[in-house]
């Protein structure tokens, strides 16, 4: 059966991870989805960034599959070679500083061992110009213009529901040339998103403060991805004012967002909340789990979701609102800056290091978000173009539902858009078989040298992880500061968050932006996975939520409303009972 074609295994690039893309592609990517907007957008926006403005010669970059990301037995994975050799190539960082950031202290990471193609003095060259801008000259106007373009996309948007077959796969081929642009500035904020913290945390333990980083960019603001909670907090604050919405939340998610558009035209408060609403979706609703993948419901496409987040919020009381969080690590941010200047003061060079990596780290890590908010924004109108067609199909009795375009190829879906593509059904449902079946396997998290065929992966679940007892400290890597103490709430599915209380600890697989507004009901979030720059770190720095990511298999070993400790500054988590 066709699917998604592995990357060709080259010895020269051995070491391959899910660390980071597993929180990007957490699930088997769809086939459209890959071709669509992977294959023919983000992997050469990714190449575009290297060769163009980090110095990667072009031999270096396979241009039909680039070593950046590629497919193994179904799943994505980052190409962790050639991040190590850039990172080599990088002056004053290292493959070692590169692999704490991404692993922390993963058993299974491959000791970095120099090689003579590594070595190119253009590559270093280049990077130390590119320092100069990330160091120094910080200018964003390229950002600036992306954001503003994703916006006018959105706002363009053609009425999908009267176009034709071909105007709707004009509509998504016309965005993938943006989404290819936007993916090489995703890739450019984020690379530059690790060398403020990185001097930070150079700069803090040389003077004893190990721990400052962490509080050193928490409360930065202008973070995208943390826009979406305060606007749910806002919504959640208005259904504790109506009595009449506090009983339409009581009655249950599903369904929520029709019965609130049923009874508009009857209360002013319902109404009043859908009219929010719907600013809401206009702003946010590429935003969901899994949004990468056109196949995934988002907000829009599934308002329920974005409510389900809502009505956690509800719960908490108003000393939770998230500005105040963000203005409180502010604060602490400044004071603690201030100490550190007073111990630099008789170092000058030091003390403008000091000062440039705070100011670059205030740049990027909003930056880094940002970059991702406009892409996620065209990758939504994207989706609803495909789901269009999708929605044709299933009325022509060819497909159960919309997301199920996504069962095909680019090839096919020019063939279906002309008519000419025949077996639809028999097709759509053994692909949909085979996505099952892929989402059944547990995908290694390091490969490092020829992968074993998908058929040789286990089950998730088969290996059953024996939940800790009391006493028992688990591990992971420090995610924002802070000590709380609380009820552990094990959550799996970012649209069913249903038994998190306020003041709960949220403990999840993995975070995108479905899950951090759940960040806001919780008093700390502990994750299975993540890294330096995952979604759930920044979060919760603007938050001020203590966190601990990389806690691996946490969401099996912590038992559900067991009363833990998570400590975020020493990335530990402690089952007290």
């Amino acid at each position: 059966m066709r699917w998604i074609d592995d990357q060709p295994f080259d010895p020269k690039f051995p070491f391959w991870t899910r660390a980071n893309v597993g929180e990007v592609l957490p699930l088997a990517p769809s086939p459209l989805g890959w071709d669509l907007l992977f294959d023919a957008a983000c992997r050469p926006g990714w190449r575009d960034c290297m060769i163009q403005r980090l110095g990667i010669d072009e031999d270096e970059v396979d241009v039909r599959n680039p070593e950046v990301i590629g497919v193994f037995g179904g799943y994505a994975y980052l190409c962790a070679t050639m991040l190590r050799v850039r990172a080599d190539r990088t002056p004053g960082f290292t493959a070692e500083a590169l692999d704490a950031a991404y692993f922390g202290d993963h058993p299974d990471v491959p000791s970095f061992v120099s090689e003579p193609w590594h070595d190119n003095p253009r590559t270093t060259e280049v990077m130390t110009g590119w320092l100069v801008w990330v160091m120094g000259t910080m200018e964003q106007d390229e950002l600036e213009a992306d954001r503003v373009l994703s916006l006018q996309i959105r706002a363009n948007r053609p009425d999908l529901r009267n176009a034709t077959p071909h105007e709707l796969l004009e509509r998504a081929r016309d965005l993938q040339p943006v989404a290819r642009r936007l993916f090489d500035q995703h890739i450019n904020q984020s690379g530059a998103a690790s060398i403020g913290p990185g001097v930070l945390g150079a700069i803090c333990a040389a003077i004893g403060r190990p721990e400052a980083p962490l509080a050193l960019f928490a409360g930065l603001g202008g973070v995208d991805s943390a826009a979406p909670s305060y606007a749910m907090w806002s919504l959640s604050r208005l259904v504790n004012d109506a009595a009449a919405l506090e009983w339409a939340f009581d009655e249950g998610i599903d369904g929520l967002h029709q019965r609130l558009v049923d009874r508009a035209q009857a209360d002013t408060d319902d109404a009043s909340f859908v009219d929010r609403f719907d600013e809401f979706l206009a702003d946010f609703g590429s935003r969901g789990p899994n949004e990468w993948d056109i196949s995934s419901d988002v907000w829009e496409t599934k308002p329920d979701i974005a409510l389900a987040a809502v009505d956690r919020m509800r719960l908490a009381p108003s000393s939770s609102a998230p500005r105040l969080q963000t203005d409180e690590r502010e604060k602490e941010r400044l004071t603690l800056s201030a100490e550190i200047e007073s111990v630099l003061a008789g170092t000058p060079e030091l003390l403008g290091q000091f000062h440039a990596a705070l100011v670059s780290a205030a740049t990027y890590v909003p930056g880094r978000e940002r970059s991702k908010t406009s892409i996620i924004r065209v990758v939504g109108e994207m989706r609803l173009a495909m789901w269009e067609l999708g929605r044709r199909s299933v009325e022509q009795g060819e497909m159960v539902k919309p997301s199920d375009i996504c069962m095909l190829f680019c090839d096919e879906l020019e063939s279906l858009v002309e008519g000419t593509l025949t077996g639809v059904c028999e097709l759509v449902a053994e692909r949909l078989a085979h996505h099952e079946w892929l989402t059944s396997l547990e995908p290694p998290f390091i490969i490092n040298g020829k992968p074993a065929p998908n058929t040789e992966w286990p089950r998730r679940g088969a290996d059953e992880i024996a939940a800790n007892v009391v006493g028992d400290v688990l591990h992971g890597m420090p995610g924002c500061p802070g000590v709380v103490r609380g009820i552990a709430r094990v959550v799996l599915d970012a649209g069913d968050p249903g038994a998190l209380g306020a003041g709960e600890i949220l403990v999840a697989p993995m975070t995108d932006s479905a899950w951090t507004p759940l960040f806001v009901a919780a008093a700390g979030v502990v994750v299975d996975v993540g890294a330096a720059l995952s979604h759930a770190i920044i979060v919760s720095r603007e938050l001020g939520i203590p966190c601990v990511v990389s806690v691996t298999g946490g969401t099996s070993r912590i038992p559900d409303g067991a009363v833990i400790e998570v400590d975020g500054a020493a990335g530990t988590v402690t089952i007290v009972g």
